[in-house]
């Protein structure tokens, strides 16, 4: 990761981790779940919104590392008004950012959510940045049980 990047990566996880956007119950949502990483003690519930197959609305809460709250927080302002498909496919091209030094995706469609490629050079962390994502996949396919990374 170039210095340019890491710098950014830096500075959007401390803001975003320190202040996470759509850091909230909803009262109107559609989905909740729990997802938990015991590995780290990040522990999450996730909130959606969804009408007519698309997220109107994304939020959660929670405590954990910089980086959990910050993934999620990106992810509740990326996920706004996506279609579910749309989600499906952001998630799984996530989940490559953040794993596979190979991947083949675009980032222009992730945007910020790039920020977190840095993660991957810390294995133990990845499951930190994959929290909320992989909570997200499980209430969208109707899980109600709670998740674990592990």
């Amino acid at each position: 990761m170039n210095l340019e990047l890491r710098e950014l990566y830096q500075t959007m996880i401390i803001d975003h981790g320190r202040k996470p956007r759509n850091f909230h119950k909803m009262d109107n949502a559609t989905h909740v779940l729990e997802g938990f990483n015991p590995l780290c003690g990040d522990k999450l519930t996730l909130y959606l919104n969804v009408n007519n197959n698309t997220i109107k609305e994304v939020s959660f809460e929670g405590s954990g590392c910089a980086i959990s709250m910050a993934s999620a927080s990106l992810m509740s302002e990326h996920l706004r008004e996506k279609k579910v498909a749309d989600a499906e496919k952001v998630f799984h091209d996530f989940h490559e950012l953040v794993t596979n030094d190979d991947a083949n995706i675009n980032m222009d469609e992730l945007g910020k959510l790039t920020v977190l490629a840095g993660v991957k050079e810390f294995p133990a962390r990845v499951k930190c940045a994959t929290l909320a994502w992989h909570t997200l996949h499980s209430a969208l396919h109707g899980e109600h049980e709670p998740i674990t990374t592990e």
